[in-house]
């Protein structure tokens, strides 16, 4: 396969030894330095070619090549990839090239870049460094981003220059929207890309949007273009390409005096004065010098980068060579593992130039730091148009773009905006609040304040023909004010998108349903050009999206339910209702029971209680039921008499139980005021799938619902519902205002329609008497609709996203659709039954008082039997008693004897003759009691006073109650039995005389004594 001429005129001309060899005599080291040359084909510059090379050799002076010897040839006319390989293996290989001089000035693109493309990419399999000078250089991207470097150094401004100049020009007149036009040309992606890189990294001192991306193929792609509300043109084709683009958007009118057209350096191409016809005035593009003048410069400038770049190679590696030894052959090296190296060393080059720019270094990818492009305006010249130099655009400069006076499109002193110029157009409404609300005008002015809307005509367009538009937008049956959501996003899309507008009713009031088969309102107007778009509350569904065409969704919606809130009456059973039944059970059944019962299980276990015996101590009046009585008295906190416990375990948990008590009491009586009122009731509906909407007739009266006709929630219904379509058709509804009004009056008991507009409707109520209930059914969203195949739709859609993630939207939301009630909660302040969760903690609480209750018991058990007799050895003084009266009462002697006469009172025998024997010991102690008494009186006649400690004893057993004596309640024979007839009448009528017959048998201090130690 033989490649066409090599841009018409290229060649490859090696210069093996360059082309040289060198040899040096520094520290008996022999370098061999060989460089080849890839010049533009010319038979007349080839001697030309060879000057330049020697003349850098001899200026340059270099240390390390200071002879140098030239063997020139002349390559072919046609490359061929075999040629290209050939070239490589059989001139360069053997002369063992350290690097590639790549010349090339022509800008026929095309198969000639697939050529350059395919000679460099074998140098760089091969390691062998390229320096290139390269007009054509479209197709020869740096491969920034990648890990492997593509060793080439650009001499020439890259694509990625060019793009960077043309966002300069963007920047410095304001245009932030643009559009990029591209053909098939090699390395088009390459520019796309470069545009889009260099966009995001001026993000942040300038916002860019690039409104779209064109390829085209066919000269109808441009009809996209014109579409667009892109101004500002990016160009990136061959020559002969953009005349036929050019034509084709002159034909779409797109090169007119709003349109700028900025070109690459391949449209405008070397030849500056032969410019395409259809090329408009105002043009800019970009432009370097390709000229055979500027190829010699570029080849000394090559050749002393390579030179600067051997010298410091030699500096860092000075017993290294740089001689590659590959072969095609197979016998060397396939890639030279020291041209990275070498690489690296040229791309650190840098030194001053004579002119401008002043002085040469490179970028980490291989581009030329100081690269500059002329800036070149389309001017009629004197016979024909010509491209002029009007500025330049460094790439080292802060302030990189410098320009003259510009002659923009239709011959105009002032740049163009850059944005769209102003549209009309006919959009049309209904009203819905809060989408679109409808006020009066002023009347005398006829025109509307800041704060009721915009001036939209309500009348038929046939009743103000032939009016004045002034007389007419007075009379408010014909015009009157719109607001709302919808308006506001109206006046904020005109606003961005810089259109003026006719707001206009839709003439039969309907929102677009199928009837008879055809369509009506507000689809049928688009569909008859009667307008241009429409926006309101308009519902996206399939139907109406398969004639006409809709926006992205501003908003969701469905359809929800409506019903009326009633005043009800308070419950019989309203003193119940603070708690569920669960929780009444658990109260009634199980918490009451197990305390008492508790309460007695630890009484019955105290040792000071019952002490697990089955009669109660004396004077102790406590059982079961009075335990009960406790309990109950404590849960409703009743002031009657009760009896305590004695156990200390007891009394601790009847504490607990109070605590109880105390929670369970405020929780009940902060929940009871919520029922004890005035309830609210209503229709709790599931949704439109609940059985009071689905079988209507089952219930009495039968349940009534309605919805507006011709609208989506018509549609929808008809469609998914046609069972509850059917009856909702016999209560129609012709707006929401109706709707509401008959839900409120009782004439309806449920009302569907959209439920952004319920919503709204019930938090704009003023009393708060209707309420949304149910899932919303049939989720769709409002959209703004457009005739079939409008031009606008991608400009409103492109907008509608922008304010969705601004949050326009949602400031719209928040300040149109809210009100005084809230439709999401009022459902709630009905209150409910507290679930037994909500009030575990108090049970919780009387659980863990049991717990710690039968720990208490345990120690009272462990204090009676191993503590006790301890602790009455070392308490003499009686310090316990401050503690606790029964603890100090069980350590004292005192204690222990009403202790033994609690046994001996209360004691019951099983047989008689115990109960017999135990009588007679207490009536012993009767008349022990009765001889103390006589013997007070004996030892007080002679002035003998008895012991301190006796009469402290006596009169404590004076004051003590006198127990009813046992021996009272048994027979009379019984009774006689213990008294004898001789000791009785001898005490009872004689005292005295038997107290004298006592003394005279035994001394009175020796008896006192025996009595003191019965006692």
């Amino acid at each position: 396969m033989q490649f066409p001429p090599l841009v018409s005129a290229l060649a490859l001309l090696m210069l093996s030894q360059v082309g040289v060899i060198e040899r040096v005599e520094t520290a008996d080291i022999e370098r061999n330095v060989s460089v080849g040359l890839v010049p533009p084909y010319s038979t007349f510059h080839n001697r030309g070619y060879q000057a330049r090379v020697s003349l850098t050799l001899q200026s340059r002076g270099s240390n390390i090549l200071r002879s140098t010897r030239f063997v020139h040839r002349q390559m072919f006319k046609t490359l061929s990839p075999t040629a290209i390989l050939n070239a490589l293996c059989n001139q360069f290989l053997p002369a063992n090239v350290a690097a590639i001089i790549y010349i090339n000035n022509k800008e026929h693109y095309g198969r000639n870049t697939a050529s350059s493309q395919y000679f460099l990419q074998l140098a760089r399999y091969l390691g062998i460094p390229v320096i290139a000078w390269n007009a054509d250089n479209s197709g020869l991207d740096q491969e920034q981003g990648t890990k492997q470097s593509s060793l080439r150094l650009e001499l020439a401004p890259s694509i990625h220059h060019q793009a960077a100049a043309m966002l300069s020009i963007l920047q410095r007149y304001n245009w932030h929207g643009f559009a990029i036009v591209t053909s098939q040309i090699a390395g088009y992606d390459e520019f796309t890309r470069a545009v889009r890189d260099t966009a995001l990294e001026l993000q942040e001192e300038f916002k860019f949007s690039i409104l779209n991306t064109i390829i085209v193929r066919e000269s109808k792609d441009l009809e996209e273009l014109a579409n667009s509300e892109a101004r500002i043109m990016l160009l990136y084709c061959t020559k002969d390409e953009a005349r036929e683009i050019m034509h084709k958007a002159h034909s779409l009118h797109i090169t007119g005096k709003n349109y700028v057209w900025i070109v690459t350096q391949s449209v405008i191409g070397s030849d500056l004065e032969t410019v395409a016809a259809d090329f408009p005035i105002g043009m800019l593009g970009l432009h370097f010098e390709t000229s055979s003048m500027e190829v010699m410069k570029q080849i000394g400038r090559a050749l002393e980068v390579f030179i600067r770049g051997a010298e410091l190679f030699f500096k860092a590696y000075n017993h290294s060579k740089l001689s590659p030894q590959l072969s095609c052959e197979g016998h060397g090296e396939v890639r030279w593992d020291h041209g990275e190296l070498f690489y690296r060393h040229l791309l650190n080059v840098s030194f001053r130039l004579d002119e401008v720019p002043d002085y040469l270094a490179f970028n980490s990818d291989g581009t030329v730091k100081s690269a500059q492009l002329k800036i070149m305006n389309l001017r009629r010249g004197n016979s024909a148009k010509q491209w002029e130099e009007i500025g330049t655009w460094r790439a080292d400069q802060a302030d990189q773009l410098n320009i003259k006076d510009i002659v923009w499109p239709g011959l105009s002193h002032v740049p163009p905006e850059g944005v769209p110029e102003k549209f009309h157009l006919k959009i049309l409404f209904l009203e819905e609040s809060p989408y679109v609300i409808l006020g009066m005008p002023d009347p005398i002015t006829g025109k509307c304040s800041a704060n009721r809307g915009v001036l939209c005509r309500i009348a038929p367009e046939a009743d103000i023909e032939g009016m004045n538009l002034t007389v007419a937008q007075r009379n408010s049956s014909l015009y009157q004010c719109c607001s709302g959501f919808c308006i506001d996003l109206l006046e904020k899309f005109a606003k961005d998108l810089i259109f003026t507008y006719d707001l206009v009713r839709v003439d039969d009031g309907k929102w677009g349903t199928i009837e008879n088969g055809s369509w009506t309102g507000l689809v049928s107007a688009l569909m008859n050009r009667k307008g241009d778009m429409v926006i309101t509350s308009f519902n996206i569904n399939s139907d109406r999206e398969s004639v006409i065409d809709f926006s992205v969704p501003f908003l969701e919606t469905g359809t929800t339910i409506l019903v009326a809130k009633r005043t009800g009456i308070i419950s019989p059973t309203a003193f119940l209702e603070p708690f569920d039944t669960a929780s009444w059970t658990l109260v009634a059944f199980v918490a009451i029971h197990a305390t008492a019962l508790t309460i007695f299980l630890f009484e019955w276990l105290s040792p000071s209680g019952y002490n697990m015996k089955t009669v109660a101590p004396r004077d102790h009046k406590f059982s079961l039921f009075r335990t009960y009585w406790l309990v109950w008295a404590i849960l409703f906190q009743a002031a009657v008499h009760t009896d305590c416990p004695r156990g200390l375990t007891a009394r601790f948990m009847a504490s607990m139980w109070a605590l109880f008590a105390v929670v369970f009491l405020a929780i009940y009586t902060a929940n009871l005021a919520a029922f004890m009122i005035t309830r609210e009731e209503f229709h709790e509906l599931k949704g439109i799938d609940d059985e009071r909407m689905r079988s209507p007739y089952q219930f009495e009266p039968p349940f009534r619902a309605g919805t507006v006709l011709h609208t989506n929630t018509e549609m929808v219904l008809r469609e998914h519902k046609p069972q509850q379509f059917r009856y909702i058709l016999r209560y129609p509804v012709h707006n929401v205002q109706e709707g509401v009004k008959m839900i409120k009056t009782g004439e309806l008991d449920a009302f569907l329609y959209d439920a952004t507009v319920l919503q709204y409707m019930v938090a704009q109520d003023d009393d708060c008497e209707i309420l949304t209930v149910g899932a919303w059914y049939g989720m769709t969203g409002y959209g703004v609709g457009f005739r079939r195949g409008s031009k606008y739709l991608d400009q409103f859609n492109e907008k509608l996203m922008q304010y969705k993630d601004n949050g326009y939207i949602e400031r719209l939301q928040r300040f149109w659709l809210t009100g005084a009630c809230k439709p999401q909660k009022q459902h709630k302040r009905a209150s409910e039954p507290l679930a037994l969760e909500q009030f575990l903690s108090a049970f919780l609480l009387l659980g863990c008082g049991i717990l710690l209750a039968c720990a208490i018991l345990a120690c009272e058990h462990c204090y009676f039997k191993h503590i006790r007799k301890q602790l009455a050895k070392t308490d003499r003084g009686g310090c316990c008693a401050l503690i606790s009266l029964n603890m100090g009462k069980s350590l004292t002697f005192r204690g222990a004897v009403y202790e033994a006469q609690d046994i001996i009172k209360y004691h019951r025998c099983r047989d008689p003759i115990c109960d017999t024997h135990l009588l007679k010991v207490k009536r012993e102690l009767d008349v022990a009691r009765l001889r103390i008494r006589e013997l007070e009186h004996q030892l007080g006649d002679p002035g003998l006073a008895p012991s301190a400690r006796f009469l402290a004893s006596v009169r404590r057993d004076q004051r003590a109650p006198v127990a009813r004596r046992p021996e009272w309640g048994l027979p009379s024979a019984v009774r006689h039995h213990m008294y004898t007839q001789q000791s009785a009448e001898f005490i009872r009528p004689h005292p005295d005389s038997y107290a004298a017959h006592r003394v005279q048998q035994r001394p009175a201090s020796v008896e006192i004594a025996e009595l003191e130690t019965v006692l």
